[in-house]
C-alpha cells in the first residue's frame, strides 16, 4: 500500500495534458483522456445510498475502496453505506432486492448477473458512454455483459478477477518443467509429474463462483460449447466428450476433496503447502506477500502465474470471474448512485482502489490497463489483461436471461465435477447437463 499512499494525482480538466508519473513508475494517461470535460450528476436533495458488494479477497480493495467512498461523502455530503458479502450470498440477495423492489441502491455482483433482470435495473448508458469515451473504451466482453442490445447500459462494468493458474516455481522445475506448459498435453503431464513427486495440484469443482470457472476453459480447449451462436444448447458433443475425458486424466493428479471446494478451499490449501498448483486470482500470491507469518511469507517468492494452456482448439479460451455495478431500479436517489458511480470509476479514484487491490481486479477499460500496478510486479502482469481476453460463460451464444441462468446454476461445473470423478459417465453427465441448460435456453 506504499504505493497507494505515494500516488498523487492531477484533477481532470480541460487543458490537462496527462497524468503525472505516480508512484515507481506512474500511469500515464494520453492527453485526450484527461483533457475531457467531466460529467456530473445532480444528487437529490436528502440522498443516503447504500452499496451491496461482495467481500474481500484482498484486504487492500476494501480499504482502498472505502477510502474512495469517505472521499465520495466528503465532497457531496451523501452517506453511503457499504455492506460485504460473499459472492454466492451476493447474487440471491440481489435477486430478492430486484423482485421485492426494495433493498440496496447498488449492487456489485458477478459474471451474468445484471442479465437475470435487465428491467429492474437503472438505464446507465448516458454514464457507460462517457466512461468508454474518457479512458480508452471499454473491452468487449464487458458490453457483451452489460450492453448485451449494443445500444442500452444496464450496468457499469468494474472489471474481472482472473482464474489465472497460480504454481510454485519449484515444484514446476521439480516435476521438470524449466517453463509453464503452453499446451494442455504438456500441462496433463506436468500434473502427473507433480503428484508423483508428492506436491498435487488441485482446483475446485464444488459450487465456486470465482474459481469453478476452469471448468469452461477445460471445455472449450477441446471444441466444446453449452451453445452455439443461436442459443441452441450444445454441451452433449464429441467435443465435449473429448473435454471430460481429459479432465478424468486430470482429476486424477488432484489432491483428494476438490469436489467439494467452493472460492476459499484452494487458497487455504495452497497456503497450508497442501498444493503446489491451482487456479485462482492474485490473492493468494497478495495473502502470501503480506503474510505476518514468515514461513508464508517466504513463500511469496516461490509463486507464479500463467494464463491457462491452450487445447486442441490451438486458440486461448480463458474464463474469469467478471464484475459489474447495477444501479437498481427503485432506488429513490437515481441521481446520486449514477454520481457515485462515476466518482468512483474515475481515474483519480480508480486508479488509487486498482493499486490498493495489488492487481486483484483487472480494469474493463483499456486506459486503466496502463497503471503502475501491472509492471511494478511482474507477477501481477498475466492478471492484466483479463477482462480484454475474456471469453463469456454463455459462449458461443448471446447473453442474456438464458445464459446468466445457466451459469448461475452451475451447470457446466456440475457436469465436469460428475464425469471426473466417475459419479456419472462422461455420456450422462452431458445429457444432463444438456437438460438442465435446455430448461434456460427455451426456444
Amino acid at each position: 500500500m506504499s504505493d497507494f499512499n505515494r500516488r498523487k494525482f492531477l484533477e481532470g480538466s480541460a487543458g490537462v495534458a496527462a497524468a503525472a508519473a505516480l508512484g515507481t513508475g506512474g500511469t500515464l494517461f494520453a492527453p485526450h483522456v484527461m483533457a475531457q470535460q467531466t460529467l456530473t450528476y445532480k444528487p437529490e436533495k436528502g440522498a443516503t445510498l447504500r452499496v451491496l458488494r461482495w467481500s474481500r479477497f484482498v484486504q487492500g480493495d476494501i480499504d482502498a475502496y472505502m477510502a474512495n467512498v469517505k472521499k465520495f461523502t466528503e465532497k457531496t455530503g451523501i452517506p453511503v453505506r457499504v455492506d460485504n458479502e460473499g459472492w454466492e450470498d451476493v447474487r440471491p440477495k440481489a435477486a430478492v432486492a430486484a423482485n421485492t423492489g426494495a433493498g440496496p441502491d447498488i449492487i456489485l455482483s458477478t459474471n451474468d448477473d445484471a442479465n437475470l433482470y435487465p428491467d429492474k435495473l437503472l438505464d446507465v448508458t448516458d454514464l457507460g458512454e462517457y466512461l468508454g469515451k474518457k479512458y480508452g473504451g471499454w473491452y468487449p466482453a464487458a458490453q457483451q455483459f452489460n450492453k448485451p442490445d449494443g445500444k442500452k447500459w444496464i450496468a457499469i462494468p468494474l472489471g474481472a478477477s482472473g482464474s489465472l493458474v497460480v504454481y510454485r516455481e519449484s515444484a514446476v522445475k521439480a516435476a521438470g518443467f524449466d517453463t509453464f506448459p503452453k499446451n494442455t498435453d504438456d500441462f496433463l503431464k506436468l500434473m502427473k509429474a507433480l503428484k508423483e513427486k508428492g506436491t498435487p495440484g488441485g482446483m475446485a469443482l464444488g459450487n465456486a463462483t470465482g474459481d469453478g470457472l476452469w471448468c469452461n476453459w477445460l471445455v472449450w480447449a477441446f471444441g466444446g460449447k453449452l451453445v452455439d451462436q443461436n442459443n441452441k444448447v450444445v454441451i452433449d458433443s464429441p467435443e465435449t466428450a473429448r473435454a471430460l475425458e481429459y479432465g478424468k486424466e486430470l482429476y486424477a493428479t488432484f489432491i483428494p476433496g476438490t469436489l467439494s471446494w467452493l472460492d476459499p478451499n484452494n487458497n487455504k490449501a495452497f497456503l497450508d503447502g497442501q498444493i503446489a498448483l491451482t487456479n485462482n486470482g492474485i490473492s493468494i500470491y497478495y495473502a502470501a506477500k503480506n503474510s505476518a507469518d514468515p514461513k508464508v511469507k517466504e513463500m511469496s517468492a516461490d509463486i507464479n502465474h500463467a494464463v491457462f494452456p491452450i487445447g486442441p482448439v490451438g486458440t486461448p479460451t480463458e474464463s474469469h470471474l467478471y464484475f459489474n455495478q447495477m444501479i437498481m431500479k427503485y432506488t429513490k436517489y437515481p441521481q446520486a448512485a449514477k454520481e457515485f458511480l462515476r466518482f468512483m470509476m474515475e481515474q483519480e479514484q480508480f486508479d488509487p482502489w486498482q493499486t490498493g487491490a495489488g492487481g486483484y481486479v483487472a480494469p474493463a477499460l483499456a486506459a486503466y490497463a496502463k497503471g503502475n500496478i501491472w509492471t511494478v510486479d511482474p507477477k501481477h502482469t498475466p492478471y492484466r489483461d483479463s477482462v480484454k481476453n475474456l471469453r463469456p460463460a454463455g459462449y458461443a451464444g448471446k447473453l442474456g436471461y438464458a445464459s446468466a441462468g445457466a451459469a448461475a446454476d452451475f451447470i457446466v461445473v456440475n457436469m465436469v465435477a460428475e464425469a471426473v470423478s466417475g459419479s456419472k459417465s462422461v455420456k450422462e453427465a452431458m445429457e444432463r447437463a444438456q437438460k438442465r441448460a435446455e430448461r434456460y435456453y427455451r426456444v
